[in-house]
Formats: C-alpha cells, structure tokens, sequence
C-alpha cells in the first residue's frame, strides 16, 4: 500500500479520507492512543523491545497525523518522536491488523526572503509586516550587540534571507534567520547569523567579547577536597567517543534510522565506571536491549543512564559521589562489542551529554579555602567568528534584492488548506 497525502483534495473525493492534523493529549500514553482509535493489542506486541522504549518519547506537545476513511478508521498515523524520527502506523491492506515502523521525518527547507521599513523598531515593524512574532524575535535577537536599533530612523531598511522547514506544507520548526542588510540610504551594514541565533559584523577575525561577573577573593593555599556542584565528570578515565549523539542514527546491527540519545565510548571490557556527579541510584539491573543498565538520579533534574555493564556494583537505592565506581564497561544487550552506552536526561528528555560533561572533573579535586569578599571583574576573551556558508548567504541575499519580492512563508493564506510537500509512505507489503 502507498499513500501519497500531499493531494489530500484527490483522496477526498476519490476515497472519502481525511487527514487530521492534532495534538498529543496530556497524560496519554501509547496504548491509550491505540485503544481510542481501536487498534488491536496484538501490535504493541509485534513492537520489538528495543523499538518500545521510543514509544515513551511522544511528548504533550507534538502535533502528528492521522489519516482515516469515511467510517472514521484509521488508516495511517504519523506522531513524531524527535525533531527527525516519528512512528509510523499504518492499516494493512485487505486486513484490520496493524503495522508499526520507525522512520525518518520528510520536511521542506527553503530559502525566503524578508523585508521591511523601519516605522517604530525591528520587533514592531517586523511584527506588523509579517503577522509572525517569532521570526520579529529572531531578527531582534540577531542584531542585539551588533547594532544599536535605538539610533535606527524612520525610513531605514532591513532585509534579511532566512530559511524555513515545512512539513506538508505546514512550518515545521521555527525560521533560521541566516543573513541581515541595513540600509540607511547613505551606509549599508551586513550582520551574519551563526547557527544558534547570534549576529556578527565581522568573518574570520577575532572578535572581543567581555565577561563581567564576581571574583571570590581567597588565600593562595589550595587543600584537596571534594567540591560539590553542578559540575559533571567524565563516565570513565579515559575517553574515546566512538558514536555521538543523534535524533537520527543508521544502527549498526537492525540497519535501519533510530534516534541514538546518547554518546558510546570505546573501551576494554571490565574498565570501570564512574558516576559523573553525586546522586541516587534509581535502577540498576537489566534493561533490554541496554542489557545490565545503572541510573542515578543527580540534582537539577538530571538523570544518566551507563548501559551494556559486564557487572554492576552499585544497588537501586544507594547514594554514590562523583567519581565513585559503579560498574564495568561489558557488551551485554545489543551490542557489536565491549563500550558504554552513555545517556543524560534533563527534565525527562534526553540531552547531548557532551554539552555537559567536563573532561577534567573526575574525582576529587582541589578546592580554594573560604571566601572572604568578592570584586566585580571584568574579563576580555576572544573568539574567531567562522559561519559556514556566509559568504554564500550573502551573495544570495543581493540576489533577492535586485527582484525586490518579499516572499512570507508564514503568511497563513499562504499553506492554509495546502499539502505541498510531497511525502510518500509504505507498509512492508
């Protein structure tokens, strides 16, 4: 069976099917969905224990699809796990059994064009011309540091390229502005955006930057102690990355896409394991395909997850510090050898855990002796301002000027009623 949902109006007509765009109930669970639209409990069983654990991925917040008949059966559903995965539930051809796979999510990524006449400020006007806050706080936040918009005038213009991700047809995640010209009428300004939000006026230099915050002034001697804190170590002494994180991963031994959420690193069976801050051991035993699995809960919301143990020595319910033994690296589970399958969750959601962990915070470590006062400093650093495809973006964006025609992806006339991107879905059969 093959569905074709980007010509929704031929299906409607032709079939009598429609397509429904919702979002996921609080509270509910996977096999709440299943029994509200009458899919029988033999497909939750057909779901391989390793592929069950993504099913608790589904957040209150995602939107999913649903395409049903004219009696109201579902035929397909798509529901989204990460900002690349969904599951995908499919009816099987000439049967009321059910099918389920794990499977890349298609989107839309184009380049647009933007454009407005400064009247009142960034936020303001670009509010009023494009009826979109979102893409007047992304502006603002790009040109915040770089450009002081309380000296813009009436009259001044500011173009900008942008890209947009739309999933049938519909903005799928929030617009990437990419590059910004301000024009004056007597001086022209470009500002380049990096991938996290952030504007600069300047490529390939070393860019001052100034930290301002508050000096503990304290005796020279230095004792060696434990220092508590938010701080989080490395899960072993020596540290070979060899799979990073992912929301979507080719798996060496199902062949398939599956999110990785978390970091392997590559070591010797029985080289031991440390916990990579003081917490409470939540579970520690098998898990599946995780095979012998040790969770601690940390504060701050966090928890870790050290997965494929030889041996575990830690218990559910002991208190361990960071830095303290805890198991040892093995290859039970699915496993293609002897590593550690390292995870970290923050808020119920899982995280890079190299966006967290330091390297040189292992253990023990020496700490200054008591505070006696502090000192507002000030700190000059520097840093070399690298944006892949700048250059590219800008030649793009005079392109569009020499045209003119501001194109706005989130003008809802725009996708109302549309289904544009063309997303192709199968079964097994």
């Amino acid at each position: 069976m093959r569905i074709v949902l980007w010509v929704l109006v031929f299906i409607t007509w032709s079939f009598g099917m429609q397509v429904h765009y919702l979002q996921w109930k609080k509270g509910m669970t996977f096999s709440d969905y299943m029994q509200e639209r009458n899919i029988p409990v033999s497909l939750l069983h057909s779901i391989s224990k390793e592929d069950q654990k993504f099913l608790l991925e589904i957040r209150n917040d995602y939107r999913y699809y649903e395409l049903v008949d004219e009696d109201g059966t579902l035929e397909q559903s798509l529901i989204p796990i990460s900002k690349e995965m969904q599951l995908h539930i499919f009816r099987k051809k000439g049967s009321h059994d059910y099918g389920f796979d794990i499977i890349p999510i298609h989107y839309s990524n184009k380049a647009y064009f933007g454009k407005l006449t400064i009247v009142s400020n960034p936020y303001s006007d670009a509010v009023d011309t494009t009826g979109y806050p979102l893409v007047a706080k992304r502006l603002s936040m790009a040109l915040k540091g770089v450009v002081d918009t309380g000296k813009l005038h009436q009259g001044d213009e500011i173009d900008f390229l942008y890209t947009q991700r739309t999933r049938l047809g519909v903005p799928y995640t929030p617009p990437l502005i990419k590059v910004i010209r301000l024009d004056s009428g007597k001086h022209e300004k470009f500002i380049y955006v990096d991938e996290d939000g952030y504007g600069y006026d300047e490529l390939g230099k070393q860019v001052a930057y100034t930290v301002t915050g508050k000096k503990k002034v304290v005796y020279t001697r230095r004792v060696k102690g434990h220092k508590k804190g938010s701080r989080f170590g490395m899960p072993l002494r020596h540290i070979r990355i060899t799979s990073s994180f992912s929301y979507r991963r080719w798996h060496p031994i199902l062949h398939r896409y599956r999110p990785h959420h978390g970091t392997d690193f590559g070591a010797r069976r029985g080289t031991p394991l440390l916990a990579v801050n003081d917490g409470k051991v939540v579970y520690a035993g098998w898990m599946h395909g995780y095979g012998r699995v040790v969770k601690i809960k940390h504060a701050g919301g966090y928890v870790s997850l050290y997965a494929h143990q030889s041996r575990i020595r830690v218990k559910r319910g002991q208190y361990v510090r960071k830095g303290q033994i805890i198991g040892y690296v093995g290859s039970s589970g699915r496993s293609t050898g002897p590593h550690l399958h390292f995870g970290l969750m923050k808020n119920g959601r899982w995280i890079d855990p190299m966006k967290v962990l330091r390297k040189k915070s292992v253990g023990g470590t020496f700490v200054l002796k008591k505070f006696t006062k502090y000192e507002t400093v000030k700190t000059t650093k520097y840093r070399k301002v690298e944006i892949k495809g700048a250059e590219e973006n800008k030649k793009r964006l005079e392109a569009y000027l020499i045209d003119n025609a501001p194109s706005y992806i989130w003008k809802k006339e725009r996708f109302e009623g549309r289904l544009k991107d063309e997303e192709v879905l199968e079964d097994d059969e």
